[in-house]
């Protein structure tokens, strides 16, 4: 099976500061996948690079066989992208504000696809609710539904479950799982929720210093590094222990 998404040897420098330092990242249909590490670990910067945002200094990436820079628009067209701290636009109603973005992505029935996406995480009570009336809460899950508008290769959220309610969690990953089961679309993933990132993903991707520490199941990772769960895993690296020997090809899953 041919990759979604794959990042090679990349290496991002900021003056005397190496943000990332030979990263090796590779996303396969359907995959759930988190991007973790302690601020500084150069998460941000891996996913900007991945979104074409910013170019390496070395090292590659490609997005359903595409090469960025060159092939970024047909890249970006199998990407779906939303993050907790983006704005919706407030003069617009929830369908009108999706309408705008499916006629972007291309779909010739966009008001379908709305409806169809908004009922799969249980809010298509709020397609007429102006978007300056939406929760928090409401606001990322029309974030993400925004990002599974045009059946995306590639799901990329950064964030997108910061402070949301129980419930609202639920609906999330619900709504994801169901997205990567039924339209094989991969997801990558950030977040400092751990237990969303247990519950969710079935693979996890740590970073720190730069460079890939660890690449496995979330309950592997926290075998990994000696301790109950991932969040204490979490907790150990973001304490300056994540100085630990890159994992071998064997160690990775297949």
């Amino acid at each position: 099976m041919e990759p979604v998404f794959q990042a090679h040897q990349l290496v991002k420098r900021y003056r005397d500061t190496l943000a990332v330092n030979g990263v090796d990242l590779m996303v396969h249909a359907g995959e759930r996948v988190a991007l973790l590490g302690p601020n500084g670990a150069g998460k941000t910067t891996t996913l900007m690079m991945l979104l074409g945002v910013i170019s390496p200094d070395s090292g590659w990436v490609e997005v359903v066989g595409h090469r960025l820079p060159h092939g970024r628009s047909e890249a970006l067209a199998h990407v779906g992208f939303s993050a907790g701290y983006m704005p919706l636009a407030e003069r617009l109603r929830v369908r009108e504000f999706l309408r705008t973005y499916g006629e972007l992505y291309g779909l010739e029935n966009p008001f379908e696809r709305i409806e169809e996406e908004l009922e799969r995480f249980h809010i298509g009570h709020l397609s007429s609710t102006m978007c300056t009336e939406l929760s928090s809460g409401q606001r990322t899950l029309i974030g993400i539904v925004k990002a599974t508008l045009h059946r995306p290769r590639l799901i990329v959220l950064d964030e997108p479950t910061a402070s949301l309610d129980p419930d609202v969690a639920l609906r999330v990953r619900t709504g994801l799982r169901d997205v990567c089961r039924d339209e094989g679309s991969a997801l990558l993933i950030t977040s400092h929720n751990m237990l969303e990132i247990e519950r969710l993903c079935e693979r996890v991707v740590f970073l720190s210093g730069g460079r890939v520490i660890a690449d496995d199941r979330p309950d592997a990772i926290a075998k990994r590094f000696g301790r109950d769960d991932l969040e204490g895993a979490f907790l150990h690296l973001a304490g300056g222990h994540g100085q630990m020997p890159l994992p071998q090809e064997t160690d990775r899953p297949a």
